[in-house]
């Protein structure tokens, strides 16, 4: 349960979306794009007394042949060749989390939306509905409600609101749940502030558009 702030309950676009919060880990060989590995996603919604969970979804995705898993990487993040080796490709897993999306309207959240952004246009062909969606990034509006602070990245963050670290950072579900906990904080301390009242406020501060689904042979135009 997650209490989203008095004013921001009121508002009917706010109560009517359901916000996914998502999060990637991913590969950046070099010279190439990010290549997605993981994807993690918490879908809430609001409810009489707040955010309310209504369901999950994680999967690993296999990385091309020609891309390996560093040393680094995986020290990182505890994703081995090992663990991807069975894992299924990206176009499946993209659908399959797109065909979870069967309650629109829905807004995106991440921690540096334009990251997540540029993950989801590149596997736009397998998940249109989700590539539709317009983002919410934490990042910004962490930067409106906390500004007196020297950094807004996530660990910084939940040191600042003395958040449980979560076990296993740089995973994708770790990151979401504390993600969504930095968001509930945001929603209701942005609100008490004055610096939102209703969806279009957050849009204002922290808003991206969605970069949508290329029509054949056209030229997806860069947003980010």
């Amino acid at each position: 349960m997650y209490n989203a702030g008095p004013s921001l309950e009121v508002d009917a676009d706010f109560a009517r979306h359901t916000y996914l919060v998502i999060d990637f880990e991913g590969l950046t060989p070099k010279g190439r794009s990010p290549v997605p590995v993981e994807v993690a996603a918490c879908a809430v919604r609001v409810a009489s007394s707040g955010l309310v969970e209504l369901w999950r979804f994680d999967s690993l995705m296999a990385p091309p042949e020609d891309v390996p898993v560093t040393s680094r990487f995986s020290a990182q993040t505890g994703i081995t060749t090992a663990m991807l080796a069975n894992a299924a490709a990206p176009e499946q897993v993209m659908a399959a989390l797109d065909a979870r999306l069967t309650a629109p309207p829905y807004r995106l959240v991440a921690h540096h939306a334009p990251t997540e952004a540029g993950l989801i246009a590149g596997q736009r062909r397998h998940c249109p509905a989700l590539a539709a969606v317009p983002l919410l990034d934490t990042v910004r509006l962490a930067r409106v409600v906390y500004p007196e602070l020297s950094s807004h990245r996530l660990d910084h963050l939940v040191r600042h609101l003395r958040l449980t670290p979560p076990v296993r950072r740089h995973r994708a579900m770790s990151d979401v749940l504390v993600t969504v906990q930095v968001f509930q904080r945001l929603l209701a301390e942005g609100a008490l502030a004055g610096h939102w009242k209703a969806l279009h406020d957050l849009d204002r501060s922290g808003g991206l558009a969605a970069r949508g689904v290329a029509a054949p042979g056209e030229a997806q135009t860069r947003l980010f």
